[in-house]
Protein backbone atom coordinates (compact mmCIF):
# COMPACT_ATOMS: atom_id res chain seq x y z
CA UNK A 1 0.00 0.00 0.00
CA UNK A 2 1.47 3.41 -0.72
CA UNK A 3 -0.33 6.94 0.93
CA UNK A 4 0.69 10.35 -0.72
CA UNK A 5 0.47 13.87 1.45
CA UNK A 6 0.78 16.99 0.54
CA UNK A 7 1.51 19.41 3.00
CA UNK A 8 1.60 23.66 2.98
CA UNK A 9 4.89 25.56 3.81
CA UNK A 10 4.47 27.38 7.13
CA UNK A 11 5.81 30.77 8.57
CA UNK A 12 5.90 31.07 12.63
CA UNK A 13 6.46 33.19 14.88
CA UNK A 14 4.99 36.84 12.97
CA UNK A 15 7.01 39.04 15.24
CA UNK A 16 5.11 38.47 18.51
CA UNK A 17 4.16 35.30 18.28
CA UNK A 18 7.66 33.63 19.32
CA UNK A 19 7.31 29.66 19.12
CA UNK A 20 3.00 29.73 19.63
CA UNK A 21 1.95 31.60 16.09
CA UNK A 22 2.22 30.02 12.67
CA UNK A 23 0.73 30.48 9.47
CA UNK A 24 0.29 27.81 6.18
CA UNK A 25 1.46 29.06 2.91
CA UNK A 26 0.82 27.67 -1.05
CA UNK A 27 4.03 26.32 -1.12
CA UNK A 28 3.91 22.45 -1.46
CA UNK A 29 5.95 19.24 -0.21
CA UNK A 30 4.20 15.59 -0.98
CA UNK A 31 5.26 13.03 1.11
CA UNK A 32 4.48 8.93 -0.03
CA UNK A 33 5.02 6.33 2.15
CA UNK A 34 4.86 3.01 1.00
CA UNK A 35 5.39 -0.38 2.48
CA UNK A 36 7.65 -2.32 0.74
CA UNK A 37 7.72 -6.20 0.24
CA UNK A 38 11.23 -7.05 0.92
CA UNK A 39 11.73 -8.36 4.00
CA UNK A 40 15.00 -6.80 5.55
CA UNK A 41 15.16 -3.65 3.95
CA UNK A 42 14.67 -1.57 6.67
CA UNK A 43 13.69 2.30 5.83
CA UNK A 44 14.34 3.86 2.30
CA UNK A 45 14.35 7.58 2.18
CA UNK A 46 14.27 9.64 -0.92
CA UNK A 47 14.28 13.28 -1.33
CA UNK A 48 13.46 14.62 -5.00
CA UNK A 49 13.85 18.44 -5.22
CA UNK A 50 11.50 20.12 -7.38
CA UNK A 51 12.88 23.53 -7.80
CA UNK A 52 16.31 25.50 -7.57
CA UNK A 53 15.60 26.60 -4.21
CA UNK A 54 16.28 22.73 -2.56
CA UNK A 55 19.78 22.11 -3.88
CA UNK A 56 22.28 19.09 -3.65
CA UNK A 57 23.87 20.94 -1.04
CA UNK A 58 20.97 21.10 1.15
CA UNK A 59 19.94 17.46 0.47
CA UNK A 60 23.61 16.46 1.41
CA UNK A 61 22.36 17.58 5.36
CA UNK A 62 18.93 15.65 5.20
CA UNK A 63 19.50 12.06 7.36
CA UNK A 64 18.24 9.37 4.91
CA UNK A 65 18.07 6.18 7.47
CA UNK A 66 16.29 6.03 11.04
CA UNK A 67 18.11 9.37 12.14
CA UNK A 68 15.70 11.29 9.84
CA UNK A 69 13.08 13.16 11.87
CA UNK A 70 10.55 12.12 9.46
CA UNK A 71 11.28 8.49 10.17
CA UNK A 72 11.43 9.61 13.64
CA UNK A 73 8.42 10.68 13.78
CA UNK A 74 6.70 7.23 11.70
CA UNK A 75 7.89 5.90 14.37
CA UNK A 76 6.49 7.40 16.95
CA UNK A 77 3.18 6.88 16.03
CA UNK A 78 3.82 3.30 15.35
CA UNK A 79 4.97 2.45 19.07
CA UNK A 80 2.18 4.67 20.28
CA UNK A 81 -0.17 1.97 18.82
CA UNK A 82 2.43 -1.02 20.06
CA UNK A 83 3.85 -1.68 16.42
CA UNK A 84 7.33 -0.97 15.03
CA UNK A 85 7.37 0.11 11.40
CA UNK A 86 7.93 -2.20 8.79
CA UNK A 87 9.70 -1.51 5.10
CA UNK A 88 9.12 1.40 3.99
CA UNK A 89 9.84 3.15 1.25
CA UNK A 90 9.40 7.21 1.62
CA UNK A 91 10.02 9.31 -1.07
CA UNK A 92 9.65 13.36 -0.48
CA UNK A 93 9.12 15.68 -3.56
CA UNK A 94 10.38 19.22 -1.99
CA UNK A 95 9.41 22.69 -3.39
CA UNK A 96 9.57 24.57 0.05
CA UNK A 97 13.09 25.38 0.19
CA UNK A 98 15.77 23.88 3.39
CA UNK A 99 16.77 26.01 6.18
CA UNK A 100 14.84 29.14 5.44
CA UNK A 101 12.44 29.55 7.81
CA UNK A 102 9.34 28.11 5.71
CA UNK A 103 8.58 25.27 8.04
CA UNK A 104 10.36 22.39 5.33
CA UNK A 105 11.06 20.06 8.68
CA UNK A 106 7.77 20.55 9.81
CA UNK A 107 5.95 19.75 6.25
CA UNK A 108 8.33 16.60 6.67
CA UNK A 109 7.34 15.26 9.87
CA UNK A 110 3.70 16.07 9.45
CA UNK A 111 3.90 14.33 5.83
CA UNK A 112 4.91 11.25 7.12
CA UNK A 113 2.52 11.51 10.20
CA UNK A 114 -0.27 11.30 8.07
CA UNK A 115 0.73 9.02 5.72
CA UNK A 116 1.63 6.81 7.98
CA UNK A 117 -1.67 6.89 9.88
CA UNK A 118 -3.42 6.21 6.22
CA UNK A 119 -1.08 2.97 6.62
CA UNK A 120 -2.14 2.09 9.76
CA UNK A 121 -5.81 2.80 9.35
CA UNK A 122 -5.94 6.12 11.12
CA UNK A 123 -5.48 5.33 14.52
CA UNK A 124 -4.79 8.77 15.50
CA UNK A 125 -7.03 11.90 15.71
CA UNK A 126 -5.73 15.23 15.02
CA UNK A 127 -4.96 15.92 18.76
CA UNK A 128 -2.38 12.86 18.57
CA UNK A 129 -0.90 13.63 15.50
CA UNK A 130 -0.69 17.41 16.92
CA UNK A 131 1.29 15.68 19.98
CA UNK A 132 3.40 13.47 18.11
CA UNK A 133 4.66 15.97 15.69
CA UNK A 134 5.40 18.75 18.44
CA UNK A 135 7.21 16.25 20.13
CA UNK A 136 9.54 15.62 17.39
CA UNK A 137 9.81 19.37 16.00
CA UNK A 138 10.23 20.80 19.75
CA UNK A 139 7.63 23.26 19.30
CA UNK A 140 4.03 23.71 17.92
CA UNK A 141 3.93 26.78 15.94
CA UNK A 142 4.70 25.19 12.33
CA UNK A 143 3.36 21.90 12.80
CA UNK A 144 -0.29 23.14 13.48
CA UNK A 145 -0.75 25.01 10.57
CA UNK A 146 0.92 22.31 8.52
CA UNK A 147 -1.97 20.07 9.97
CA UNK A 148 -4.94 22.35 9.89
CA UNK A 149 -3.96 25.16 7.46
CA UNK A 150 -4.65 28.99 8.18
CA UNK A 151 -3.20 30.83 10.80
CA UNK A 152 -3.03 29.42 14.00
CA UNK A 153 -2.29 30.71 18.14
CA UNK A 154 -0.76 27.56 19.67
CA UNK A 155 -0.10 25.87 23.22
CA UNK A 156 1.83 23.18 23.96
CA UNK A 157 0.36 22.01 27.43
CA UNK A 158 2.18 20.53 29.99
CA UNK A 159 0.71 16.70 29.48
CA UNK A 160 1.71 17.25 26.21
CA UNK A 161 -1.62 17.91 24.41
CA UNK A 162 -2.00 21.09 21.78
CA UNK A 163 -4.08 23.59 22.55
CA UNK A 164 -5.02 26.24 19.27
CA UNK A 165 -7.39 28.16 17.62
CA UNK A 166 -7.45 29.52 14.19
CA UNK A 167 -7.50 33.27 12.95
CA UNK A 168 -8.87 34.46 10.07
CA UNK A 169 -6.25 36.75 8.31
CA UNK A 170 -8.21 39.87 6.99
CA UNK A 171 -8.08 39.36 2.89
CA UNK A 172 -7.01 43.35 2.64
CA UNK A 173 -3.34 42.19 4.24
CA UNK A 174 -1.33 41.39 1.75
CA UNK A 175 2.02 38.83 2.76
CA UNK A 176 5.27 38.92 1.10
CA UNK A 177 7.78 36.24 1.35
CA UNK A 178 11.67 37.15 0.49
CA UNK A 179 13.94 34.03 0.62
CA UNK A 180 17.30 34.62 0.31
CA UNK A 181 19.38 32.10 -1.41
CA UNK A 182 21.58 31.32 1.53
CA UNK A 183 20.18 28.78 4.26
CA UNK A 184 20.04 29.46 8.02
CA UNK A 185 19.92 26.39 10.61
CA UNK A 186 17.12 26.60 13.28
CA UNK A 187 19.53 25.47 15.64
CA UNK A 188 22.03 28.53 14.75
CA UNK A 189 19.46 30.99 14.93
CA UNK A 190 18.37 29.70 18.97
CA UNK A 191 21.88 29.97 20.06
CA UNK A 192 21.76 33.38 20.06
CA UNK A 193 18.94 33.58 21.58
CA UNK A 194 19.44 34.37 25.72
CA UNK A 195 18.46 32.21 28.27
CA UNK A 196 16.72 34.39 30.29
CA UNK A 197 14.75 38.01 29.34
CA UNK A 198 14.21 41.44 30.94
CA UNK A 199 10.24 41.09 32.50
CA UNK A 200 10.06 44.42 30.38
CA UNK A 201 10.83 42.27 27.32
CA UNK A 202 8.36 39.54 27.94
CA UNK A 203 5.46 42.64 29.21
CA UNK A 204 6.20 44.34 25.67
CA UNK A 205 5.54 41.13 23.69
CA UNK A 206 2.55 40.25 25.62
CA UNK A 207 1.00 43.56 25.13
CA UNK A 208 1.35 42.80 21.06
CA UNK A 209 0.67 39.79 21.12
CA UNK A 210 -3.02 41.07 22.49
CA UNK A 211 -2.94 43.94 20.10
CA UNK A 212 -2.03 41.37 17.28
CA UNK A 213 -5.07 39.38 18.07
CA UNK A 214 -7.20 42.07 18.09
CA UNK A 215 -6.05 43.47 15.16
CA UNK A 216 -6.54 40.61 12.75
CA UNK A 217 -10.01 40.51 13.91
CA UNK A 218 -10.74 43.84 13.74
CA UNK A 219 -9.05 44.68 10.38
CA UNK A 220 -7.03 47.61 12.49
CA UNK A 221 -3.88 48.23 10.55
CA UNK A 222 -2.54 50.90 12.32
CA UNK A 223 -2.89 48.67 15.55
CA UNK A 224 -1.49 45.93 13.60
CA UNK A 225 2.08 48.17 13.14
CA UNK A 226 2.41 48.76 16.86
CA UNK A 227 1.43 44.84 17.04
CA UNK A 228 3.83 43.35 14.80
CA UNK A 229 7.25 44.35 16.85
CA UNK A 230 8.84 41.97 19.56
CA UNK A 231 11.87 41.71 21.63
CA UNK A 232 12.09 38.23 22.18
CA UNK A 233 13.90 36.80 19.00
CA UNK A 234 14.45 39.11 16.11
CA UNK A 235 16.90 41.73 17.92
CA UNK A 236 18.65 38.45 18.38
CA UNK A 237 18.87 37.34 14.79
CA UNK A 238 19.52 40.75 13.08
CA UNK A 239 23.05 39.65 12.92
CA UNK A 240 22.86 36.39 11.30
CA UNK A 241 20.18 37.86 8.50
CA UNK A 242 22.16 40.23 6.25
CA UNK A 243 19.85 43.67 5.38
CA UNK A 244 17.00 42.59 7.34
CA UNK A 245 18.05 46.21 9.80
CA UNK A 246 17.88 48.21 7.14
CA UNK A 247 14.80 46.61 4.93
CA UNK A 248 12.97 47.12 8.31
CA UNK A 249 14.36 50.59 8.29
CA UNK A 250 13.58 51.41 4.49
CA UNK A 251 10.05 50.08 4.71
CA UNK A 252 9.24 51.77 8.04
CA UNK A 253 8.33 54.72 6.37
CA UNK A 254 6.82 53.25 3.23
CA UNK A 255 2.44 53.86 2.85
CA UNK A 256 0.61 50.89 3.87
CA UNK A 257 3.61 48.64 5.64
CA UNK A 258 2.18 47.11 8.47
CA UNK A 259 5.40 45.03 8.91
CA UNK A 260 8.52 43.63 8.38
CA UNK A 261 9.46 40.34 10.37
CA UNK A 262 11.31 37.04 10.25
CA UNK A 263 9.79 34.13 9.44
CA UNK A 264 10.49 31.68 11.57
CA UNK A 265 13.91 31.20 12.63
CA UNK A 266 14.77 33.38 9.43
CA UNK A 267 16.54 34.06 6.57
CA UNK A 268 13.49 34.59 4.78
CA UNK A 269 11.06 37.87 5.95
CA UNK A 270 7.72 38.48 5.68
CA UNK A 271 6.36 42.25 4.67
CA UNK A 272 2.69 42.70 6.05
CA UNK A 273 1.08 45.76 3.51
CA UNK A 274 -2.05 46.90 2.11
CA UNK A 275 -1.97 45.65 -1.24
CA UNK A 276 -1.24 48.89 -3.05
CA UNK A 277 2.74 49.29 -3.47
CA UNK A 278 3.89 46.09 -3.91
CA UNK A 279 5.99 46.68 -6.68
CA UNK A 280 7.89 49.43 -3.98
CA UNK A 281 8.34 46.81 -1.77
CA UNK A 282 10.02 44.11 -3.99
CA UNK A 283 12.12 46.88 -5.32
CA UNK A 284 13.42 47.86 -1.70
CA UNK A 285 14.13 44.46 -0.53
CA UNK A 286 16.14 43.83 -4.06
CA UNK A 287 17.75 47.00 -3.68
CA UNK A 288 19.22 46.31 0.10
CA UNK A 289 20.04 42.86 -0.81
CA UNK A 290 21.55 43.68 -4.07
CA UNK A 291 23.78 45.61 -2.73
CA UNK A 292 25.20 42.50 -0.25
CA UNK A 293 25.19 40.62 -3.48
CA UNK A 294 22.60 38.54 -2.41
CA UNK A 295 19.81 36.85 -4.53
CA UNK A 296 16.45 36.18 -3.56
CA UNK A 297 12.89 35.06 -4.45
CA UNK A 298 10.50 37.46 -3.56
CA UNK A 299 6.83 36.25 -4.40
CA UNK A 300 3.06 37.47 -2.75
CA UNK A 301 1.09 35.05 -1.62
CA UNK A 302 -2.47 34.58 0.18
CA UNK A 303 -2.64 32.29 3.05
CA UNK A 304 -3.24 28.36 2.75
CA UNK A 305 -6.22 27.96 4.50
CA UNK A 306 -6.35 24.43 4.23
CA UNK A 307 -3.43 21.84 5.87
CA UNK A 308 -2.18 18.85 5.10
CA UNK A 309 -4.88 16.43 2.34
CA UNK A 310 -4.04 12.80 1.75
CA UNK A 311 -3.63 12.72 -2.26
CA UNK A 312 -3.91 9.39 -3.05
CA UNK A 313 -4.17 5.56 -1.33
CA UNK A 314 -3.15 2.49 -3.27
CA UNK A 315 -3.36 -0.85 -2.48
Amino acid sequence: MKVSVKVPATTANLGPGFDCMGMALPIYNTVTIEETVLPGTGVEINVIAENQSTDEFSLEHIPMDENSIIYKAVELLYNSIGQTPSELKITIHSQIPIARGLGSSASVIVGGLIAANELLGRPADEAALLSIATEVEGHPDNVTPAIVGGLTITSSEDDGSIVYRKLEWPEEWNITVCVPEYELATDISRSVLPKEVPMQDAVYNAQRMGMFVHAIHTKDSALMKLALKDRLHQPYRMKLVPGLEKIAEKLKHEENVLGCVLSGAGPSILIISEKNNLDKIKATVKEVWNDLNLKADIISLPVENQGAIVLNQDD
